[in-house]
Formats: structure tokens, sequence, C-alpha cells
């Protein structure tokens, strides 16, 4: 008798520390202190409210990191963002891009590239082979197959259109920096104010 209720015992005991213990989707769904504040403009679950905040869903840790350093530092402006960021002190720049990055977004089937050599439509040509006339590179050079980013790259499928244009006009303008060696102020400098649109809206509705 004393040997089963030492067992039941046990079992009772492993019971309550399995369901005490959340799982690793659990721990997904649990908002750290540091991202709260960002929950208001970018979703509980990273899919932005436009025009407040972007897409996070979809994006690298990595990416997620080096853009939160960048407004600390003050290499990429934006009024709204900067005193946000100045609020993660500690490890909670870490917290909050784990936490976002770990946000499912939505599936596009990838299309990798050569397996097309003509396109009829201007802007999926310069989105898939640049302009190499006026020095400018494919979009998925380094933002990947179907624009689905990776590292420092962002994703830019599904992204909102508007967020999109108006990171290509901070390029532009140069209120947004950090980039490696200039690239993307370089890239959108030679794109068209109509060009601008057209690719904004063109990975805003890759589905």
């Amino acid at each position: 008798m004393k040997i089963r209720t030492f067992v039941i015992g046990l079992t009772l005991c492993s019971g309550y520390a399995a369901a005490a213990e959340p799982s690793d989707k659990q721990s997904m769904n649990v908002i750290p202190q540091a991202a709260q504040l960002c929950v208001s403009c970018h979703g509980v679950e990273g899919q932005g409210v436009e025009p407040l905040g972007p897409r996070l869903a979809g994006l690298s840790k990595q990416y997620i990191s080096t853009q939160l350093q960048h407004f600390q530092a003050g290499v990429r402006q934006n009024a709204t963002m900067m005193p946000m960021a100045m609020t993660l002190q500690g490890d909670g720049i870490e917290q909050v891009a784990n936490y976002f990055s770990a946000k499912p977004a939505n599936e596009v089937k990838p299309v990798i590239r050569g397996e097309q050599v003509v396109f009829n439509d201007d802007t999926a040509r310069l989105a898939y082979q640049g302009d190499w006339s006026r020095g400018l590179p494919a979009c998925v050079t380094c933002h990947g197959p179907s624009g689905l980013g990776g590292g420092l790259f962002p994703r830019l499928a599904g992204q909102q259109a508007s967020y999109i244009k108006t990171q290509l006009l901070a390029w532009q303008s140069g209120t947004r920096k950090g980039d490696v060696d200039g690239m993307m102020a370089n890239v959108a400098n030679k794109l068209t104010a109509a060009e601008v649109d057209a690719l904004a809206n063109y990975f805003a509705n890759l589905k």
C-alpha cells in the first residue's frame, strides 16, 4: 500500500510540474515586458497596424535587433520609434526581436531566379532582373526569392505598400541610413516616383 501511494504521489507531482511549465508554443504567446509598448502599433501577432506600424512577423531576429539599435543611435530617424527604442535597456532588444521574429507570416510560394526569364510586367522585371542599364540590381538579389528576406535583409512580401514606399523615400532623402556601403540609398535614388509606387504595391500584394 505504501509503495502504491508513493507511485501515485509521484505521478500527481509529475503531472502538476508538466502543467506548471509552459510549452514552447505557450511561451511564444506570452508578450515579454519589453514588447508591451510595441503591440499597440505592430499588433500582438506582429501583423502591423497601418498606418501606425509595419508588419514585424516574418522579419529575422537579426534584422529587428539591428534596426532597433539604429533607432537608438539615431542612424535611422523616426519621431515615434527613436524614443520607443530608447526604452529598451539590458536585454530588451533581444526580448523584442525574439518575440516578433517567432511570429508566423503568410506563406508565399518563392519564385526562384531563373525559373522565368521573360517578364512582360515592368515591375516584376525590375524586382527579378533589375535594370543594369542604370546599375540597378534585382530586388531579390538581396531580399531573397519573392522578397522573403533573411538575415539583415527584411522581408518585403506582404509588407504594407505604404511602409515600403515610405522607406524607399527615406533612403532617398537620407533620413534612413545604416546600409552597408550605402547600397540601399544608391538603389533607391535610381528609382523614379512611379517605380517606387509600383514596387511597393508589387511586393505588398505577393501572396
